[in-house]
């Protein structure tokens, strides 16, 4: 989680919403970081989370990430979370909830449905205040 919310100070930095995500194999070896990206790469896709996978696939040679753990400073959205599912992620460990946007246990559960045909074990609160002051002092910036 240090190396996520170090992702995450550096996109805040840069002007993108303070999210860092980090992809480790089975065996915890460090596979893909990202940050997010949205306003850097005009691309609305760009969360942290989305490219961390992506970086980690093309890592592995491989779509599904079985056995991967998916680190991350905030409850990933709805987009994220399906992907998080298609990639077949053993397990999300992240900081921040999401109140608003969450699907991984706040507002849905996508990881987490008994409809999918893979289920995401998950771990949330690690680290959740200095995930939240990142956020907080974000946007206290922009308003």
């Amino acid at each position: 989680m240090a190396r996520a919310l170090e992702l995450a100070r550096d996109a805040g930095r840069a002007g993108e919403v303070p999210v860092g995500a980090v992809v480790l194999s089975g065996g915890g070896r460090v596979l893909a970081e990202a940050a997010n990206a949205r306003q850097a790469q005009c691309d609305p896709t760009a969360h942290a989370e989305i490219r961390a996978l992506r970086a980690a696939g093309a890592a592995l040679g491989d779509s599904h990430l079985d056995g991967c753990t998916l680190v991350v400073t905030l409850e990933p959205c709805t987009m994220c979370a399906g992907a998080i599912v298609l990639a077949r992620v053993r397990r999300l460990v992240f900081a921040a909830w999401e109140p608003r946007t969450g699907a991984c246990g706040s507002v849905r559960d996508v990881v987490r449905d008994s409809r999918a045909n893979h289920r995401v074990e998950v771990h949330a609160g690690l680290r959740a205040e200095d995930s939240q002051a990142l956020l907080t002092g974000f946007f206290a910036q922009r308003r």
